[in-house]
């Protein structure tokens, strides 16, 4: 199964993107990851990623598609990838088109997770991290069993991320409607695209997008 994972900051995709990896046994492409895996390690394209940011600028979109391009040649994605992070915009969708087109392979499904934006608001607001482990929680819809104790390695502090603000989840919002957002438009004529709705119980989601992917994948 070949999927790509896309929707506004706190719709669920980490959840249901962590459930799509382990029902079908692919791998988790995020670019994230990536970039700072190759950081880390020093590669070449870690390198010139390192040069770029070093100067307060944004990784360009080349770079950041032949990251995409090196980890779908792969072997472990060989026989399918969840690309959670890519593409975020236009641009980068032609980009992945035409890395998977010199590959002669197909996407399966482009999944849209969609949520009301008020009940984003309440969801990102909600969110709490492990200052410890990194175990990330939500008081409204995921909660610790425990409340204010984390499940993984029991540390009592819980924190809010500067990112989950109310001032700082408006721009991500902004950002999101901006550059991501018309992906939909781009996707649409494709036939490939599945707009799900994400309110409701985690395995209920789950379930809405397992029903619409393709059968025997």
């Amino acid at each position: 199964m070949r999927l790509v994972l896309i929707g506004p900051p706190g719709v669920g995709k980490g959840t249901q993107g962590q459930r799509l990896i382990e029902h079908f046994k692919i791998p988790h492409v995020a670019t994230g990851d990536m970039l700072r895996a190759h950081v880390r390690e020093a590669s070449d394209l870690g390198k010139r990623a390192q040069a770029v940011m070093s100067k307060g600028n944004l990784v360009p979109d080349e770079l950041i598609q032949e990251m995409v391009a090196t980890r779908l040649r792969e072997p472990a994605t060989h026989e399918g990838f969840l690309l959670d992070g890519f593409p975020r915009t236009v641009p980068q969708a032609v980009g992945l088109a035409i890395i998977l087109e010199r590959m002669d392979v197909q996407l399966d499904a482009i999944i849209a997770l969609e949520v009301r934006q008020e009940i984003l608001l309440t969801r990102l607001t909600a969110r709490r991290t492990c200052a410890h482990c990194g175990t990330v929680y939500n008081l409204v819809i995921q909660p610790p069993k425990i409340m204010g104790k984390c499940d993984n390695c029991g540390s009592g502090e819980l924190v809010q991320r500067e990112d989950d603000q109310p001032e700082t989840i408006n721009e991500r919002m902004e950002v999101y409607n901006r550059q991501t957002a018309p992906l939909l438009s781009y996707y649409r004529p494709t036939g490939l695209l599945h707009e799900i709705d994400g309110d409701g119980p985690v395995e209920v989601i789950f379930q809405r997008i397992l029903a619409v992917l393709p059968a025997g994948k």
